[in-house]
């Protein structure tokens, strides 16, 4: 596992010439863009807020993260936010659609929490089903579930937009633990426990395995259909997780708005990080990457630049970052200096 290790830490250097690029291009044209004030024994300022909005994003990277590791791809994810999150909302406010507009509601936090998760895994665990005993193209058993899903919390919350108040639950998208935003914790918690798991233990290395080479992870022993549906479940988590995040954030649930095009900044997240092929992963290249997508976004708007036109940054610092990571053309390029000096 030290050799892959080593070449994962290498592969971090771009990530971070990206993002200390961006943090750099803020320092000298942004003001007060590195400022972060206390207030009320709360963190503040632009960093945080970019750790802060950025986490529903690391969140469904970290799980986008071990599924790209195994050869497959999750499009769900947006979905399956939106799902979870409509759950939740429901469950605070399951009278809502005949029209009673108390907001007061008794619901456990256990069970607003609870029962998104649980079937957020179960949808995750229903892609793995696809890929790993079906035989369907990831990107397809995911496209499914990304299609219908969608329809499944419109229906959830019959197309309306859920508001309601609970303040546990709210805490979880907007309060804030030793000065910090809560979701950064969340974070930071979810990445550590998936590195224990992932680098000291054999899943790691069994989910690299399976990226590299099934048929011959399969003759080695390893059970590969299992591993890869788990992993597609833990990415069904993630996605949950992330979307009880903005539910709670905004406290509602829009079923056709959350999580939109969040699967695509979780793909490009990744393979910023470095994780193009299925095989080595790296986990902090990936939440590097999660970072540099939305400190772009915030650096556009903060710009004045009109949100439209951060899609096609986002694709420009893509193309920049493959392109650099690609050994194929550094090899050419050191070769065309090689020329030039001769």
């Amino acid at each position: 596992m030290k050799p892959l290790l080593k070449n994962a830490d290498k592969n971090l250097l771009y990530p971070l010439l990206a993002l200390s690029a961006i943090l750099l291009f803020n320092l000298f044209f942004t003001d007060g863009f590195f400022s972060i004030q206390i207030k009320n024994g709360h963190l503040f300022g632009s960093l945080i807020d970019i750790l802060n909005r950025g986490a529903p994003v690391m969140l469904i990277t970290i799980g986008m993260t071990l599924v790209y590791a195994t050869g497959g791809v999750d499009l769900s994810v947006g979905a399956i936010m939106a799902i979870s999150g409509a759950l939740s909302a429901q469950l605070i406010r399951p009278d809502y659609i005949k029209g009673i507009i108390e907001y007061g509601n008794t619901t456990s936090l256990f069970i607003v929490l609870s029962i998104p998760l649980l079937i957020s895994i179960i949808l995750g665990l229903w892609n793995g089903f696809l890929v790993a005993f079906i035989g369907v193209q990831p990107i397809i058993a995911t496209l499914i579930l990304m299609t219908a899903g969608r329809g499944i919390a419109q229906l959830i919350t019959h197309g309306l937009i859920i508001v309601f108040e609970h303040e546990s639950f709210q805490f979880i998208g907007s309060g804030f633990l030793f000065g910090i935003p809560f979701p950064i914790i969340l974070v930071i918690l979810l990445t550590f426990i998936t590195w224990l798991l992932t680098r000291k233990t054999s899943i790691g290395l069994f989910i690299e395995a399976i990226g590299a080479n099934p048929l011959a992870s399969h003759y080695m022993g390893i059970k590969v259909k299992m591993m890869k549906t788990l992993t597609y479940g833990f990415s069904g988590f993630c996605a949950g997780l992330a979307g009880i995040i903005v539910c709670s954030d905004i406290q509602a649930a829009d079923a056709n708005n959350a999580g939109l095009f969040l699967e695509l900044d979780a793909i490009a997240s990744v393979i910023i990080g470095g994780t193009i092929n299925g095989g080595r992963f790296s986990l902090a290249g990936s939440i590097i990457g999660a970072l540099i997508i939305q400190a772009l976004s915030t650096t556009i708007i903060t710009r004045g630049i009109p949100p439209q036109v951060v899609l096609v940054f986002k694709a420009f610092i893509i193309i920049i970052v493959a392109l650099i990571q690609s050994e194929k053309l550094r090899a050419q390029l050191k070769d065309l200096l090689k020329r030039g000096r001769k």
